[in-house]
């Protein structure tokens, strides 16, 4: 039986990131640089000219040069135009960000056993911005679609991410499975029945369905407060 009410958004711990340090690049291995001769398509470090294979640089990925340079393929500008209806995927380390945007009706995937190889290459083909806090990642993987969350604290994240990405007339409260990402629809209590604790079925006449997992939701008392932090949260954005 998949069930769920929205919750309490105060009765979650604080949330406090620590910073993470950039990785430790190791140099690229010999075997990876071309002599001129065997030149197809190079891609030079602007340091010391040294040139690498294009392969080794697959969704964006860098790598270091002997000189101590990161090598790369420049990334092509994001347009500075915001749609208001950007779509994400949230690293690991932001695991309750994630399941806020998504009680805020917004768009967002993720995927917390994913390596950061397998990360970008789901952004890139799947065209979503990879919200993260790792700098090593954003330093590694020149693509537009990273972006680095600068806020620790969970709800100044919120509004920072509403705020850079233009989302205040998205937010669309409680439309969304925390669980898996997808627009939930009403539901009659007939269609829930046997599927919900009878004391819940009793007492409410709405439900809200994920047809992709089958989660049933249904609103609890702390709705209304979810609905007043996302209307304070919109308001700090604009």
């Amino acid at each position: 039986m998949q069930m769920g009410y929205w919750s309490n958004p105060d009765s979650a711990p604080a949330v406090t990131l620590d910073e993470v340090p950039p990785a430790c690049w190791a140099p690229a291995p010999t075997s990876s640089m071309i002599a001129d001769e065997d030149l197809g398509v190079a891609v030079p470090c602007s340091h010391c000219g040294r040139q690498y294979d294009v392969a080794l640089f697959p969704f964006g990925r860098t790598i270091s040069c002997t000189c101590g340079h990161r090598v790369g393929i420049e990334p092509r500008v994001r347009s500075a135009e915001r749609s208001g209806h950007e779509r994400f995927l949230a690293d690991a380390m932001l695991a309750r960000l994630a399941k806020w945007l998504r009680l805020f009706g917004l768009d967002c995937d993720h995927r917390p056993q994913s390596s950061d190889a397998e990360l970008v290459r789901l952004a890139v083909t799947d065209d979503r911005i990879l919200l993260t806090r790792d700098r090593g990642l954003a330093e590694e993987w020149w693509i537009p679609n990273i972006y680095l969350v600068k806020a620790e604290d969970l709800r100044q994240q919120l509004v920072e991410v509403i705020r850079h990405f233009d989302l205040a007339s998205s937010v669309r409260v409680l439309s969304r499975c925390t669980k898996c990402n997808h627009i939930v629809s009403r539901a009659a209590p007939a269609d829930v029945s046997g599927r919900v604790p009878p004391r819940i079925l009793e007492t409410h006449d709405v439900f809200w369905e994920c047809r992709e997992c089958g989660r049933v939701y249904w609103e609890g008392s702390h709705a209304a407060r979810i609905r007043a932090l996302a209307e304070t949260l919109v308001a700090a954005a604009t």
